[in-house]
């Protein structure tokens, strides 16, 4: 997550790349690719399958190379976002299956016919009435006019910015935004723009920038404005001051798109999310929330007025070329939301604690190394790759599921763990961890953890 410099997106659904170019200043460029694209290197002259080796190798030389773990038995998490513990909720399981086998008897008696698949694309076989169901609910529980289920967040968020803005229109957007939106806009019409992080007259700036570039010579013609924010940002664990910003965007007419992944089950009234704590969900255009985070399921839904929902049945190619999500997926998140309705508050209560207690014992560390987080979302400071990757490891060891985010994802230097409380993690948890946090930390960074425990 890189801050970017002015940019403006390429083509996309059959646009042409002078449709979102800006008149008059700012400078329009291509969207960069990701700054960890950027550093793979890539030999000349050889097949797909040596370019695909060296590129791998040599990203593993660097020390970057992902790979698929699994939680180790026994560890305590503090990696998941599972922050309300529906994920690992028994009684929730239990709930799932039992409406599962009321759906497939109703589903029998029907048509004779018990279904497992979706069987195809919304716009084809893989619709019903139980999934229309489930976006009715969806629409009532975050008060808005339309609900529209996509198989993942990372699908809805780069459907919503693919196709939604029209050539002409501009797109002003947080430095730290989900990649999931910067994929959208490479791949989209709208000329772009990021601003830094958080910053209220950093938005106001950029919003003036392209508006003026926008009026003119021929101010009729100027595109809509949209502005695109995180309410939770997922690295860092910042709300974004979401009044104030829909302030600044009411002044120039702009429409405001939140992703609420991080938000939804945590923050507001049943698990709202952030904007509804803050009393704004009508202030803004449409909203992303996704069910594999504080609900504990899976897919997202955008949430928005009527017409969004018929535009996106029409136009968002993730869509209508995607099989649907199975019926189980549907039953889990009406099971998981009832579950979030009824006990939202009391989890969050318990996350408060956490939070605070997290937070009081930050101030033992070294200064700088402590990243301030309302959210459920922690992160300590750890420069260097290696070295964050050797405490992550020294914290595993001890029984502490906590992982290392490490450069180019964060920006170089500003390694860090990041550590998730959650619901089911314990006081005598969140201690124990830092306890074992503070022993590290006081260690001199060249001193080996590889043989400590």
């Amino acid at each position: 997550r890189m801050a970017l410099a002015e940019v403006a997106a390429g083509a996309g659904g059959g646009g042409s790349s002078e449709a979102g170019a800006v008149a008059g200043p700012p400078a329009a460029a291509p969207v960069p690719a990701p700054a960890e694209e950027e550093e793979d290197e890539r030999p000349e002259g050889v097949g797909l399958e040596e370019t695909l080796q060296a590129i791998v190798e040599g990203r593993r030389r660097k020390g970057l190379l992902r790979r698929l773990t699994v939680r180790g038995p026994g560890s305590t998490d503090f990696a998941s976002n599972d922050y309300l513990g529906l994920a690992m909720d028994p009684q929730l399981a239990w709930d799932i299956d039992a409406e599962m086998a009321t759906v497939r008897q109703e589903q029998q008696k029907l048509t004779g016919e018990v279904g497992l698949g979706s069987t195809g694309s919304r716009l084809l076989t893989g619709n019903s009435q139980y999934y229309e169901a489930t976006e009715e609910m969806l629409s009532e529980f975050h008060g808005s006019e339309s609900a529209l289920i996509f198989n993942s967040g990372f699908d809805a968020n780069f459907a919503l910015f693919a196709y939604l803005p029209q050539p002409g229109d501009i797109v002003v957007f947080d430095e730290l935004v989900h990649a999931s939106v910067r994929e959208g806009l490479r791949a989209g019409r709208a000329a772009c723009r990021p601003f830094a992080h958080n910053d209220v007259a950093a938005l106001r700036r950029a919003l003036a920038s392209v508006s003026a570039a926008g009026s003119a010579p021929q101010p009729s013609r100027r595109g809509n404005l949209i502005v695109a924010l995180e309410t939770v940002y997922s690295m860092d664990g910042h709300c974004a001051p979401l009044a104030e910003m829909c302030d600044v965007a009411e002044e120039f007419g702009a429409s405001v798109i939140v992703d609420e992944a991080h938000g939804t089950g945590v923050f507001g009234a049943g698990g709202r999310g952030w904007a509804s704590q803050l009393g704004v969900e009508q202030r803004l255009f449409c909203r992303v929330h996704t069910f594999g985070k504080g609900v504990g399921a899976h897919g997202a839904a955008i949430l928005g007025p009527r017409v969004l929902y018929d535009y996106l049945v029409n136009y968002a190619r993730p869509l209508i070329y995607s099989t649907s999500l199975p019926l189980h997926s549907i039953v889990s998140i009406r099971c998981a939301y009832a579950t979030m309705r009824a006990s939202a508050e009391p989890r969050q209560r318990h996350l408060r604690e956490l939070i605070e207690i997290f937070q009081a014992r930050l101030l033992r560390l070294p200064p700088g190394s402590a990243l301030s987080s309302p959210s459920p979302i922690q992160g300590i400071i750890v420069p260097g790759n290696e070295h964050c990757m050797q405490v992550a490891g020294f914290l595993q060891r001890r029984g502490f599921h906590v992982l290392a985010i490490r450069s180019p994802t964060v920006p170089a230097g500003t390694e860090r763990l990041r550590i998730i409380l959650h619901y089911h993690n314990t006081k005598e948890q969140v201690n124990a961890l830092m306890d074992a946090i503070e022993e590290v930390m006081a260690l001199p960074s060249d001193t080996s953890l590889a043989s400590r425990l």
